[in-house]
């Protein structure tokens, strides 16, 4: 027995060690960005790279702030990732429901549709998206941009959506029929709530890859009223390429809100993925 408790501990305690390495690693990156960003491009080109400034310097945020135009994008960030989260996620369940659980003989034919969205990538798609938008008169506003967001994330909500929905007992949804309710009052009052956990692995996914979407939205606008915090960011790597302090400072201002949603939603994200994961 006592060698079996000393292999277990052993195991255990080589877990914990793999586990602080790859700690470190995802951990240290944003560290030593956080550390380089208080430091003036002079100081960062004149001292070692892993050491601490002597003096902080505060100024690069709001130099960065100001000449990124972050105002402006910092809040179109915002309307497009909030706007498309709740979109694809309740559109996303809408048809979930549909194809989960209302049968018809084009439901296969339409889920199929959906699901081969999900093979697609940006890259193959955006000069015709971008032709598409330019031709009916949407380029460089903000319903240009909104539409292909919500477009391409519908395909992974309806997916997650429908898989998740199959799980849910039809005898709740017949019961509800015999008494009167409509499907839609069936959608939003029984099976929506069931959904919460798939529901956050949706808005986790769409979330991400809305915020930090750059390609599609620096072909589809060309004005600050219309664009988002990446392409402010993206400036600091051409003509602003020298100035590190203020790289630094732009990357962390588009770090921190991922960060705070982490933080302020990490146990309804763990438990979201891990649910969504087993019933999926």
């Amino acid at each position: 027995m006592s060698k079996i408790k000393e292999g277990s501990m052993i195991a255990k305690f080589a877990i914990y060690i793999i586990m602080g390495v790859f700690t470190i690693m995802a951990i240290y990156p944003l560290f030593w960005l956080f550390i380089q960003s208080f430091k003036t491009t002079q100081v960062f080109l004149t001292t070692s790279k892993l050491s601490f400034p002597q003096n902080w310097f505060f100024g690069n945020y709001p130099d960065s702030w100001q000449r990124g135009n972050f105002g402006m994008l910092f809040i179109n960030s915002i309307f497009y990732t909030a706007t498309t989260v709740i979109s694809v996620v309740v559109l996303g369940f809408m048809a979930g429901f549909g194809f989960a659980k209302i049968k018809n003989r084009f439901t296969p034919v339409l889920h199929g549709i959906f699901i081969i969205g999900i093979l697609l990538t940006l890259q193959s798609i955006m000069v015709p998206l971008f032709l598409m938008v330019t031709n009916v008169g949407l380029y460089d506003t903000h319903l240009g941009v909104l539409i292909p967001y919500i477009g391409l994330g519908l395909p992974m909500g309806v997916y997650l959506g429908t898989e998740f929905i199959k799980s849910i007992p039809m005898a709740l949804i017949e019961s509800a029929r015999i008494d009167g309710a409509k499907y839609f009052k069936i959608f939003t009052a029984i099976i929506f709530p069931m959904t919460a956990p798939a529901a956050m692995t949706v808005g986790i996914l769409t979330f991400t890859g809305t915020w930090n979407e750059f390609m599609l939205i620096n072909i589809l606008s060309s004005s600050d009223t219309v664009r988002s915090l990446p392409v402010g960011i993206n400036r600091f790597s051409g003509a602003l390429a020298s100035d590190y302090g203020k790289q630094f400072a732009a990357l962390m201002i588009g770090v921190i809100p991922m960060l705070t949603f982490y933080l302020t939603f990490r146990k309804q994200i763990t438990k979201g993925v891990a649910a969504g994961a087993v019933k999926g």
